[in-house]
C-alpha cells in the first residue's frame, strides 16, 4: 500500500490573520510549494456523523475571488456527488443554485459599480 502526504502551510499576521497559505503535494507534478489565496478542507467523521472543516482565506483574497471560488466549488461538489451517488436531480438542483448564487454576485457588483 502507498501513501501520499499534502503538506498544508498558513503564515499568520501578529494577529493570526493568514497571510500566505502555500501547499505540496508529494505525488504533485510541481517542484515547489504552490500558493492559495484561500483553502476549503472538509473531513467526513463517519462515528460522530459530521464534517469537520477548516475554511481559511488570505487579505489578499478578493470579493469577487471569493464568489469564483465558491461558484467552482458547488459545482465540482455537484460533480463528486454525481459519481459517488448518481443522483442527477439532486446534482442538478445544485448546479442549478451555484448558478443563481454567481449571478445574483454579479447583479450585486454591477449595482455597486454604479
Amino acid at each position: 500500500m502507498s501513501t501520499s502526504t499534502i503538506s498544508i502551510d498558513v503564515h499568520l499576521d501578529k494577529d493570526k490573520v493568514p497571510e500566505q497559505i502555500t501547499w505540496k503535494a508529494d505525488n504533485s507534478t510541481a517542484d515547489e510549494a504552490q500558493k492559495a489565496r484561500a483553502m476549503m478542507l472538509a473531513f467526513w467523521d463517519g462515528a460522530d456523523k459530521s464534517a469537520l472543516r477548516i475554511d481559511l482565506w488570505t487579505k489578499e483574497m478578493m470579493v469577487d475571488e471569493m464568489a469564483d471560488f465558491f461558484y467552482q466549488t458547488i459545482m465540482t461538489m455537484a460533480d463528486t456527488y454525481n459519481r459517488a451517488t448518481h443522483q442527477q436531480e439532486l446534482v442538478d438542483d445544485m448546479k442549478k443554485f451555484a448558478k443563481e448564487f454567481y449571478h445574483k454576485f454579479r447583479q450585486s457588483q454591477a449595482k455597486e459599480n454604479k
